[in-house]
């Protein structure tokens, strides 16, 4: 499933069920209208499968694996949250190719105006800095943006006033948790690197 970062719609969590195995949601937004029951959604770059539609809302599971892995198990009733559908074939690609397979977490560590735009700090862990490379692709809760600063703890980005209306990312404060998905070219690039690497490693045999 392929996603491009680009916000569709707000979403609002109406209801959220907990049980051993993970968390129901259910979230209302009017892209439910274009929906049915098994389709996929990005929940905050979280790619999800809709369980239930009806109306206005829809239904999805989100099992504990991926709680562990992102930051919505800290939702809660009445939050905003970044909706997309999967990119289709004739659509165009505006942002970047994303799966909705969160990498990580990263936390706001400050924010602050320049110019028309609006700068975010952001704090991650070494296993998602190593993918992130100045002016690259990253997607924060779902969206689509480029690393404008990388430093020794982490990365900025800076929002523009379209981005700040149109999703979540404007309403974020110091200590806000946000999901992180990095560029896949990256990830298979190093795995290519990886593989290459051992091929070429001496067998050890005379």
């Amino acid at each position: 499933m392929i996603f491009t970062g680009l916000v569709q719609s707000l979403g609002k969590v109406v209801r959220e069920v907990s049980s051993p195995e993970g968390v129901r949601l259910t979230v209302s937004s009017p892209v439910a209208r274009e929906l049915q029951e098994g389709d996929s959604i990005a929940v905050n770059g979280v790619c999800l499968t809709a369980t239930g539609v009806g109306g206005d809302a829809f239904h999805a599971d989100v099992m504990a694996e991926t709680l562990a892995r992102s930051a919505l198990a800290g939702l809660d009733g009445g939050a905003q949250v970044n909706l997309e559908l999967p990119l289709r074939a004739a659509d165009r690609l505006g942002g970047h190719m994303v799966q909705g397979h969160v990498d990580g977490t990263a936390t706001v560590t400050g924010t602050r105006e320049e110019g028309f735009s609006r700068v975010l700090q952001l704090d991650a862990a070494a296993d998602l800095r190593r993918y992130l490379v100045l002016k690259g692709s990253v997607a924060l809760d779902g969206v689509s943006l480029t690393v404008s600063d990388l430093d020794e703890r982490g990365f900025a980005v800076s929002l523009i006033p379209e981005t700040l209306r149109r999703t979540t990312l404007g309403e974020l404060e110091e200590g806000a948790l946000i999901n992180v998905e990095v560029d896949i070219l990256a990830k298979h690039l190093e795995r290519l690197i990886e593989a290459h690497r051992d091929a070429l490693q001496p067998s050890g045999r005379s």
